[in-house]
């Protein structure tokens, strides 16, 4: 059998089982330790026996144990890093990593070479905060989280990767007093409470970062009601939201932050999945 033909089958046994096929690749790319470039390169090649078997045996616990891949294999590539996860922290999505990508464009944007202090909250598994730390020397990062546990996970994940974050425990703007910012960044619970979730998610991941309230917007209410203080006179706010969100999204910023530029910002699939209120002179 090649590799191919591996995935290929264990894609159908997915879709079978109502699973994500993408598992399949994310799998075998764990396995054989190989980049997704090289293990193409290996697509017409027999698979060995060792890796066929470890393989399936982790495969068929995929299939039939109603467990994320990422739980199973212990981490998730994000930004072109690996961050262990586990059942404490949100499993870090595609979306999450082009709101990296477009903090970072406008740090060089609006503040090139300049030293920044920057807040990650609701940092999970400090996906968002480590990055920026790591690709960004000049941001000096702050995340915080209200689960100890997510950020036992956050600080193995610091350690590991190398990077310089401050992690703070508390609930939601309550760690960052006396504290002031240049750039604020929240990925916060966004999912409405009688949202209908697979079961895949919402059997393993844990309900405190997925949930938003009835709408799915308490939190960014809470956010926003309160950040003023905490922003430097020239700030840069970043989150990322529901796809359906952009005009609670506006209204909101706008309530809030009347004489600040607005932007909502699509993703790679079209969805207006992100939105920056530019707080201060930006015209610079």
């Amino acid at each position: 059998m090649t590799y191919h033909n591996l995935i290929q089958i264990a894609e159908q046994m997915a879709i079978e089982k109502d699973k994500e096929e993408s598992a399949a690749v994310l799998l075998l790319e764990h396995v054989t330790q190989l980049e997704s470039n090289a293990l193409y390169l290996k697509m017409h090649e027999e698979v060995e026996a060792d890796i066929y078997n470890t393989f399936m045996a982790i495969f068929q616990k995929y299939l039939n144990e109603n467990k994320p891949i990422q739980y199973l294999i212990g981490y998730c590539c994000f930004y072109g890093y690996d961050f262990i996860v586990n059942e404490h922290v949100l499993i870090p999505r595609f979306e999450t990593e082009e709101l990296v990508e477009n903090i970072l464009y406008r740090y060089d944007q609006y503040f090139k070479n300049q030293q920044v202090d920057v807040c990650d909250l609701a940092t999970g598994s400090g996906c968002i905060a480590i990055s920026l730390a790591l690709e960004e020397p000049n941001m000096h990062v702050v995340a915080t989280d209200i689960s100890k546990e997510a950020l036992e996970v956050a600080e193995e994940n610091n350690k590991a990767l190398g990077a310089s974050v401050q992690f703070l425990e508390g609930d939601m703007l309550e760690p960052l007093q006396n504290k002031t910012f240049d750039i604020f960044v929240s990925n916060p619970p966004y999912i409405p409470e009688d949202e209908e979730v697979m079961a895949l998610v919402k059997d393993n991941e844990p309900d405190i970062a997925l949930f938003g309230g009835k709408d799915g917007m308490k939190f960014y209410r809470i956010i926003l009601s309160g950040l003023r203080p905490l922003l430097k006179e020239k700030a840069l706010i970043c989150f990322e939201h529901g796809y359906d969100k952009k005009e609670e999204m506006i209204a909101l910023a706008k309530h809030y932050f009347p004489q600040s530029k607005i932007e909502v910002l699509k993703d790679l699939e079209g969805k207006d999945r992100m939105t920056f209120i530019y707080v201060g002179d930006f015209n610079e």
